[in-house]
């Protein structure tokens, strides 16, 4: 299930609150999304997520395409929130933002970490401890994804807002 979310969520408004205090980022795998995504989200039991977007520098024509499939209309498609409920909904979201270089917040339900994109294809993956991020990030660097060494998004300005 797909929906539009009228109002703020209060678990997107804790993460920009409160980001994590570590994170790592990589460089978003275009061309391999699907096998990215199944390696983020295959250990974990998430239920939901939510996501907001921060800017949308391009026409979303994939997640347009997704909205559409939905019966979904968005008032402004430069500038929403969404709630995905299952797995599969889950990635088929994620896949059409990154896949449309949407700048945006995800946090899934249960929350073990927190997903910042932006559309010069970074992803960053934020924790509340390292062995939370170690969770998620070590699945993605044995997969053979590319890391950002040392880069570091700050935790506050335009994405925190």
């Amino acid at each position: 299930m797909l929906s539009v979310l009228r109002e703020a969520d209060s678990e997107i408004e804790r993460y920009r609150a409160n980001p994590g205090s570590v994170q790592q980022t990589f460089v978003t795998p275009l061309k391999d999304l699907r096998r990215f995504l199944a390696t983020v989200l295959m250990p974990f039991p998430f239920e939901r997520g939510f996501l907001a977007t921060d800017q949308v520098v391009f026409e979303p024509l994939h997640l347009l395409e997704l909205l559409a499939d939905h019966t979904i209309l968005v008032e402004d498609p430069w500038r929403f929130r969404l709630v995905v409920e299952g797995k599969d909904s889950i990635a088929k979201l994620l896949d059409a933002v990154l896949r449309d270089c949407i700048d945006f917040l995800f946090v899934p339900v249960p929350t073990a970490f927190a997903i910042y994109a932006d559309h010069d294809e970074y992803i960053t993956f934020f924790a509340a401890s390292e062995t939370q991020l170690v969770a998620v990030t070590s699945k993605i660097e044995r997969a053979g994804f590319e890391v950002v060494p040392r880069y570091l998004r700050p935790s506050s300005g335009k994405i925190w807002k």
